[in-house]
């Protein structure tokens, strides 16, 4: 079980992989294409476009085709579009193949945990769910880590030639490796017994659920359990959604406010521009990259806080803390990037406000791990009635996706023209979060699913 959910859980590491990477190699497009921060920024976020339609497709693609064929499908598009990354002859071409990698991310974002929830036993799925989160960091953190060893093995700069490629261009190819290695786990891994029954395939659901739960289930009442609840099912529709006033209920706009508050404090900014934001301030090319690692690994260790801490301590209390320590973060962050000054046609910070920029950085990336990255996942899937969870879920993750492409899209542009209002402007947005939380978001540990309405 533990190595069905890990291979599941690899669309995961690609997710966090495909959508990181770009991190190292955004000085080296730059200067290769010679874009200004405008077209950068529009080629970083058009991924984010791709996701969105990726995830709306997938759940539809999913009952049609199977998960696991849907996993394959998207295994499939993390390999086409790696090569096609690494190898663009213009700026619009690696565009085209960043919305490809785009779409298998947002696929992956969609088959991994909705395949892991249906294998895996109930006094499990939990733990077992959790893996896709931490997949997803780990990836984030094993990008930047490659970008690192690719720099260095390069000279230090990005520009310079590997070969007959220069080194951004293998750091886009890189992700091909854990594509074919994802391709290869979902062609041996068991489909999910929800779709095999949907299928009508019961002699087949009852060799998996012997394979997943054990050989001590009972078969046939497991198998009438899982029909059961098929036929009992109905496919919420978006009309559902609508309330009286402001277009959708209120339930739903706290999913979807939530799912853009995430967002909007600026922490894809750290994940695709840390390497540029550093080098803004007068860090160099390599040293840059070594310190995106070194907050991907915080925001791991932040994650595993928050999945040890949710169930015992409650969701409102992380939020709130997060939130806190995320606008402290980036106020003192706001104030060392003011102190950025012009030596020699370059921007450099002052020794101390340097040292201040790189621990408030890191420690917004720590708060946010251990409280909004993880926290909000887990109330999107808890706060909406039954009736309404799978569409209302497609809403707000929608909304996330296209919250994460104006961040992302705008912040070349804002931090050329102010890097310090830039953050002060996510500060503000962390402030706006924690009121949110304090004044409209209700407690949901220890309730039933069935209590929310």
């Amino acid at each position: 079980m533990v190595f069905i959910t890990a291979a599941a859980a690899i669309g995961g590491f690609l997710f966090g992989y495909d959508s990181a990477v770009i991190n190292g190699a955004v000085v080296g497009i730059q200067r290769h294409f010679r874009v200004g921060p405008v077209t950068i920024g529009f080629v970083v976020a058009i991924a984010l476009l791709g996701s969105a339609a990726g995830a709306w497709f997938a759940g539809r693609l999913a009952d049609r085709w199977g998960r696991i064929r849907t996993m394959q499908v998207a295994a499939a598009l993390f390999a086409i579009s790696s090569v096609g990354q690494m190898l663009p002859f213009a700026i619009w071409d690696l565009a085209l193949w960043r919305v490809l990698a785009g779409i298998a991310i947002g696929m992956a974002s969609v088959i991994g945990p909705a395949y892991i929830a249906e294998v895996a036993p109930p006094a499990y799925r939990g733990r077992l769910g959790s893996f896709q989160q931490l997949a997803i960091v780990l990836g984030i953190a094993v990008s930047q880590l490659v970008n690192y060893g690719i720099a260095q093995w390069a000279g230090g700069e990005v520009n310079n030639a590997l070969g007959p490629l220069q080194a951004w261009q293998w750091m886009l190819g890189a992700c091909l490796a854990p594509a074919l290695a994802y391709l290869a786990f979902a062609l041996v891994i068991p489909e999910s017994p929800r779709f095999l029954i949907a299928a009508g395939r019961d002699e087949r659901v009852r060799e998996v659920l012997r394979q997943v739960e054990g050989a001590h289930v009972d078969l046939d009442a497991r198998v009438a359990e899982i029909s059961a609840v098929l036929r009992g099912e109905r496919r919420p529709r978006l009309s559902d959604l609508r309330g009286p006033r402001f277009g959708l209920l209120p339930i739903v706009w706290i999913g979807v406010i939530l799912s853009v508050f995430q967002q909007l404090v600026g922490i894809n900014v750290i994940f695709y521009y840390s390497s540029v934001l550093w080098q803004s301030v007068g860090i160099n090319q390599a040293d840059s990259l070594l310190i995106s690692f070194s907050s991907s690994i915080i925001n791991l260790v932040g994650t595993l806080v928050a999945i040890a801490l949710v169930d015992r301590l409650g969701r409102r209390p992380l939020l709130l803390v997060g939130s806190a320590g995320m606008a402290v973060s980036l106020a003192v962050a706001a104030w060392a990037f003011s102190a950025g000054r012009l030596v020699e046609g370059a921007v450099t910070l002052p020794g101390f406000q340097g040292a201040v920029a790189l621990v408030a950085a890191n420690c917004f990336v720590l708060f946010f791990a251990l409280s909004w990255g993880v926290v909000v996942w887990v109330l999107l899937g808890e706060i909406f009635p039954n009736r309404l969870r799978a569409a209302a879920l497609s809403v707000a993750a929608a909304a996330q996706w296209l919250a994460n492409w104006l961040v992302t899209v705008t912040f070349p542009a804002l931090s050329e023209w102010n890097l310090a209002l830039t953050y002060l402007a996510y500060a503000g947005f962390a402030v706006l979060s924690l009121l949110f939380v304090l004044f409209l978001v209700r407690e949901t540990k220890g309730r039933a699913l069935e209590e929310m309405g």
